[in-house]
């Protein structure tokens, strides 16, 4: 009998994702420590709020995160589990309007503002197009996560485990097992705590490696989401794929590659 896993893209079983929020000048800096290092991070931000000394502009986000996600955080910054539903679905909206005038493609990722947010923003986050929201517990842990609603990140930067995590990382080994490192933050941190060697000495260590993925939050959600789509044959001997993108699964010890709108027959 065949056994079959889901892989990240190229076959691999190991991901490092970051997110950061409210888009201050100090992205920029955290944006350059991630692409020396082959990095990638979503960056939630308030479209109401771009303006001032200490902001990212609009037009400064359209060329600073390219290669990275521009992910909503909504307009305005409230505390959305105290606010009406009609409100906060405004509030998502008119975000996702004004930064997909900025990317140039859907937003559909969230971080709640202030960590907010109730059962009835979580059933509602569909039907505004939202993909995934991320919340500001963490797991401490690099197993894959259960629910992109509620997503808890493996820990902050100021985690005194983040090494360690990252490093559990470096030495997993069972293929059988997807693992995800996800970090999460405010790059204002760096600068206010003047400890920026903590991400450039993560990135440095964690960066480059052949057996790591490094994606956005929302290409990881993608990724789980194309898996899902996939239409296997009841004894596993083929598999078609009706989406667009191609999706990788590893059948008992082989990679195989299963290309947007192709049916593959599968090895014994």
């Amino acid at each position: 009998m065949r056994r079959v896993f889901c892989c990240y893209p190229g076959g691999k079983f190991k991901a490092l994702t970051f997110s950061y929020d409210d888009g201050t000048i100090h992205d920029r800096r955290l944006v350059e420590i991630f692409n020396q290092n082959g990095c990638k991070g979503s960056f939630h931000l308030n479209s109401g709020l771009m303006t001032g000394e200490r902001k990212i502009s609009p037009e400064e986000a359209k060329t600073l995160y390219q290669g990275h996600e521009i992910s909503c955080h909504t307009v305005t910054h409230p505390t959305i589990e105290r606010c009406p539903l009609p409100l906060v679905m405004q509030e998502l909206l008119e975000d996702r309007k004004a930064l997909e005038k900025i990317a140039g493609y859907p937003v559909t990722g969230l971080s709640y503002p202030n960590g907010s947010y109730s059962d009835e923003i979580v059933e509602m986050l569909p039907m505004v197009g939202i993909k995934y929201a991320r919340v500001t517990t963490v797991t401490e842990s690099i197993k894959a996560p259960q629910d992109f609603y509620r997503w808890e990140a493996t820990c902050h930067h100021r985690s005194p485990r983040l090494m360690e995590l990252g490093q559990q990382l470096l030495d997993h080994h069972k293929h059988q097992y997807l693992r995800l490192m996800y970090v999460w933050g405010h790059s204002y941190e760096f600068n206010t705590n003047d400890n920026w060697y903590i991400i450039e000495d993560f990135c440095r260590m964690m960066g480059g490696k052949d057996d790591i993925w490094y994606c956005t939050n929302l290409e990881y959600v993608q990724c789980m989401e194309n898996f899902k789509r996939l239409e296997f044959a009841a004894d596993n001997s083929f598999v078609h794929n009706p989406s667009a993108a191609e999706c990788w699964i590893r059948v008992n010890d082989q990679i195989v590659c299963i290309p947007g709108g192709a049916t593959v027959e599968l090895p014994e």
